[in-house]
């Protein structure tokens, strides 16, 4: 039996990669999320977590989680910060996306394994995939997005968006344009689908 197709999910913030992965989750495929995997290695009681405070401090702690948001605060103004935090998580995410793929790669339970990673690119992960799916929309539509959903303001997406690559959908190998319907949007995924799966 053919090992599963390993998929990669990415692009700019609110973009709409979420709703791609649900999409692709209900055409069969396994999903998993680098953001769920950093919620979940992110206690103060696992050994990345204490990694964590020990290089941003201890305020970050609140009612004994690690507050997401302290801790985005203290990083997207603190380039050096960010790079120490980044080079923590990213090893074990990926670490983790592949320990969930070889747990499943010989499954006929699912048609596929898929990943978000928003930063693939950044971190230098795409080799790990068989395809990349890029996700892209208009830059007002995304803030309008961020802002809405998740309860950001404008710098913080702006700050967010610093750290990111602005040439996702060239170097991805097939792009989904998420400026639509989520009609329009589940169309790209099935044709996605029916060509490479």
């Amino acid at each position: 039996m053919l090992a599963l197709k390993k998929i990669a999910v990415t692009g700019g913030l609110a973009s709409g990669k979420s709703t791609v992965c649900a999409l692709l989750k209900k055409r069969g495929a396994y999903v998993v999320s680098a953001d769920e995997i950093v919620h979940h290695l992110l206690s103060p009681h696992t050994p990345l977590g204490q990694q964590v405070i020990k290089l941003l401090g201890s305020d970050i702690v609140s009612n004994h989680q690690l507050d997401r948001k302290k801790i985005a605060r203290i990083v997207f103004s603190n380039p050096q910060k960010l790079e120490a935090l980044e080079k923590l998580l990213h090893p074990q995410v990926l670490n983790e996306i592949d320990a969930a793929y070889q747990k499943i790669k010989q499954s006929s339970d699912y048609r596929c394994f898929v990943a978000e990673v928003p930063l693939l690119y950044e971190i230098g992960a795409e080799k790990q995939f068989d395809l990349v799916i890029g996700v892209v929309a208009d830059p007002a539509q995304c803030r309008a997005r961020m802002q809405t959903d998740k309860d950001y303001s404008i710098e913080d997406y702006d700050k967010r968006m610093q750290r990111q690559q602005t040439n996702k959908a060239d170097r991805a190998d097939v792009v989904i344009l998420n400026n639509g319907s989520i009609e329009d949007l589940s169309d790209q995924v099935n044709q996605i689908l029916a060509k490479y799966l």
